[in-house]
């Protein structure tokens, strides 16, 4: 006969019972995962449910920010080109003609635009007829003078309509004499 402590424990009990039923476990199991179930569904459509109520607006926005295309580019040109005089003494009188358009894409800040092209055409003719020849030969000239131009245009339009309507200036001709 084997030691006592390595008996086989049926032998020693035979009256016990199996240490538990398979399909008890089972069921628990089935529970525990119908439970798991249940909660990752109600956790996605929370989720969904609180990104269609505005608490993630802030990521929605920037998510749409960096895939949004913006509106499309309206163009107004200010007719008839400009021509001045020039500051300058090398070569005697020296002259500008430049074509000028404006660039927006909120057709309430093309209605302004068009509105106030008397004010934005005096504007830049003073600024125009103020520009040293020689500062106006070079890029770097030219691209300065166009954003104090944008600038100009900004401020007479920030003064009219409370905004400033303008996003760019383009010069569309530069022509010096």
């Amino acid at each position: 006969m084997p030691p006592a402590d390595k008996a086989d424990p049926k032998l020693l009990k035979p009256n016990a019972k199996p240490a538990g039923k398979p399909w008890l476990m089972i069921a628990i199991i089935a529970i525990v995962a119908a439970g798991a179930a249940g909660g990752g569904a109600w956790y996605f459509t929370h989720q969904a449910d609180a990104e269609a109520k505005g608490e993630h607006a802030d990521k929605a926005k920037e998510a749409a920010k960096k895939g949004a295309v913006p509106a499309p580019a309206q163009y107004f040109a200010l007719e008839p080109p400009f021509v001045v005089n020039l500051i300058g003494s090398v070569g005697g009188a020296r002259y500008l003609q430049v074509e000028v358009q404006l660039m927006t894409r909120d057709p309430e800040d093309m209605k302004a635009i068009e509105l106030h092209a008397p004010a934005l055409r005096a504007k830049l003719l003073m600024l125009f007829a103020q520009q040293d020849a020689e500062q106006l030969i070079t890029r770097a000239g030219k691209e300065q003078l166009q954003a104090q131009a944008l600038a100009e245009v900004r401020k007479v339009l920030t003064a009219e309509t409370g905004k400033p309507a303008a996003e760019q200036l383009l010069f569309t001709s530069f022509v010096m004499q």
